[in-house]
Formats: C-alpha cells, structure tokens, sequence
C-alpha cells in the first residue's frame, strides 16, 4: 500500500499523527505552511507546493534549504494550492492519498477540500482519498462495496449524500444496520452510527456518499 500524504497550512493542531503513513515508499508533500509542518515533525518532505504566502521568512528558507522540489505559485491562480498539491501526488502513483492540515480555521477553506475531495475521488478511481485530522477520518465513496475494520479510535460513523441521491445503502457490522435505504441531501438520520463488528460493510448502487469517522476527544 503506498501513500501520498499532503499536509496542508491549516492550524497545526489538526495535523494528524503520521507515524500510521510512515512506509519506505510513503511520498510527503508540504502544501505552503504545511511543508514547514512537516519539517518540525522530523519529515522530510518529497516536495514543498504553494504560493508561500503563510510563511514568514525564515520558515521558508528553512523550507528551501531542506526541500529538493518546490512549486513556488503565483498568489492568483485558479487552482487551490492544496488542489496543484494533489496534482502534483498523482504522479507518484499512490494507492492511497491522505490530505491532512486541511480543516480547522476558515470554513470556506474546510469546503474547498470537500469538493476536491469528491472531486479527485470521482476522477481518479484506482486510488483512494481520504481527509484525516486529529479527530476525524473522512472519506468520499463512490458505488459498490467498501469494507471498513473497527478502529477505536473514531467509535462513531456518519454518512451524508454529497450530490446524487445515494439509493440502495446497506450498512452491516453498525450498532443500526439498514438494508436498502436512499440517503438524500438535507437527511440527518445517518448521523453517529456505531460501528461493532470488527469489520463493516457499506454498499449501495448509486449516488456519492460521503462518510465521516469521528471521536468526541
């Protein structure tokens, strides 16, 4: 399994744990402030993507001394700076890619990695793409199956329609199973399931359905 992790610039305090990422073959990429992250934790990063603007001086010397590829932006661009750094992520050819640093402090911030996350997960199939915080683990699901193992860490399971109407879902191994249900924008009876299998499974046939792992620590 190999991973691509993009830390972003947003508050340090949302920046996850990465020792559960760190393989031989793991791929780091700094996004802004993020890359400066990163280096503070002892990671060195593979590349170093943005415009650089929540940096202050020396934390970006720090970051050019250390950083062997950086993608410098212009400040007006079309493309976020963590959207060039997911680009950029897909051409080391990941299995999985984890964006981390993204939520917390400006909301609007927390919404454009949403969509680029259903975004990225619609468009590039064979790899999956997860949002991980300190206190949440967040995923885009396309249709199909996906099994989930219990991880004590995020007890309680939320499910939300991220466009389409999600029809068919099943969910198995949670505290309340349903069997062939639609899930539609604006519902909130899916939120805090727990899990209690030591694996469960989620399916339905059609829609996107977004499910968000969480802690209340």
């Amino acid at each position: 399994m190999k991973y691509a992790i993009i830390c972003a610039a947003g508050p340090i305090e949302e920046v996850v744990d990465l020792a559960e990422y760190d393989q031989k073959d793991t791929v780091y990429i700094g996004v802004d402030r993020g890359a400066f992250y990163l280096l503070e934790k002892g990671i060195q990063p593979n590349e170093a993507v943005g415009d650089f603007d929540s940096v202050s001086e020396e934390q970006f010397a720090a970051i050019k001394s250390s950083v062997e590829i950086i993608h410098q932006a212009n400040e007006e661009k079309d493309e976020t700076d963590t959207e060039l750094a997911v680009q950029r992520a897909l051409t080391y050819e990941p299995d999985y890619i984890v964006l981390t640093g993204v939520t917390g402090g400006r909301l609007d911030h927390l919404q454009s990695a949403l969509h680029l996350l259903y975004r990225m997960q619609s468009e590039n199939r064979k790899v999956k793409f997860k949002i991980h915080n300190t206190t949440n683990d967040i995923r885009v699901m396309l249709p199909g199956v996906r099994r989930v193992k219990k991880d004590e860490r995020y007890p309680y399971t939320s499910f939300f329609s991220f466009g389409p109407v999600v029809t068919g879902l099943t969910l198995t191994g949670f505290k309340y199973e349903t069997v062939n249900e639609t899930l539609e924008i604006g519902m909130t009876r899916f939120t805090s399931n727990e899990t209690v299998a030591d694996v469960c499974t989620i399916s339905f046939r059609d829609g996107i359905c977004l499910m968000v792992r969480s802690s209340d620590s």
